[in-house]
C-alpha cells in the first residue's frame, strides 16, 4: 500500500452534458483516478459558492465544477452565470487561504468522455501536488456568516468588524 496522499475531490456536474460525459468515460472504460465523487446538478449555474465552501469544509481537498459548453446550456445562460461567478468565488476562497488550484471550472459535453477523463486525471494530480487542505471542520454558522458576506446579504462594514472578521478567520487554517 502506498503512503502517497490521495485527494478527495467533489465534482458538481451538469446533468445534461458533463454528467453524461462522465458516464461516457466510464462506459468507454477510459482510465482515470477514482478520487472524484460526482454530484449531478441540473445546471452548473445552480452551483452556489456556498456549495463549494461546504464541500471543502466537509473534507474535500478540491472541487470541480463542470458544465455545458458556452452557448449549449439547456437553461440558456446558466453556464454564463457560472463563468461570471467563478472568478469571484476563487478570489474569495484565496482570501480564506485556499490555493487557486483546488477549484476548477471546465466545459465538458456529453460526447467528451475522453476530455472528462483527462480533466479528472489532471485535477487529481494538481490537488495531490498541493497536499491536504487541512481545514478544520467548519460549523454551519461559519458557513452561513461567510455565505452572507459573499452574497451581499450583510453590510460589508459589519463583516469587517472584529466579531465578523474573527468568525471568518476561524475558517482558515492556523
Amino acid at each position: 500500500m502506498s503512503d502517497q496522499f490521495e485527494p478527495r475531490l467533489i465534482g458538481f456536474l451538469c446533468r445534461w452534458c458533463s454528467y453524461n460525459g462522465a458516464d461516457l468515460a466510464g462506459t468507454s472504460r477510459l482510465k482515470y483516478p477514482p478520487n472524484l465523487v460526482p454530484i449531478k446538478t441540473n445546471c452548473s449555474g445552480r452551483v452556489d459558492p456556498t456549495h463549494v465552501m461546504k464541500a471543502l469544509a466537509e473534507g474535500a481537498d478540491g472541487v470541480l465544477i463542470a458544465g455545458c459548453h458556452p452557448g449549449d446550456c439547456h437553461y440558456i445562460n446558466g453556464n454564463y452565470r457560472t463563468a461570471g461567478r467563478f472568478p469571484l468565488m476563487k478570489k474569495m476562497l484565496e482570501q480564506l487561504g485556499v490555493e487557486p488550484g483546488r477549484v476548477r471550472l471546465e466545459w465538458v459535453s456529453a460526447a467528451e468522455g475522453d476530455k472528462f477523463a483527462r480533466v479528472v486525471s489532471e485535477f487529481t494530480e494538481e490537488v495531490r501536488a498541493l497536499g491536504p487542505l487541512g481545514w478544520r471542520r467548519l460549523t454551519d454558522n461559519d458557513l452561513a456568516d461567510t455565505a452572507d458576506a459573499v452574497s451581499g446579504d450583510v453590510d460589508p462594514g459589519a463583516v469587517a468588524s472584529d466579531a465578523g472578521a474573527g468568525r471568518v478567520q476561524e475558517a482558515v487554517p492556523a
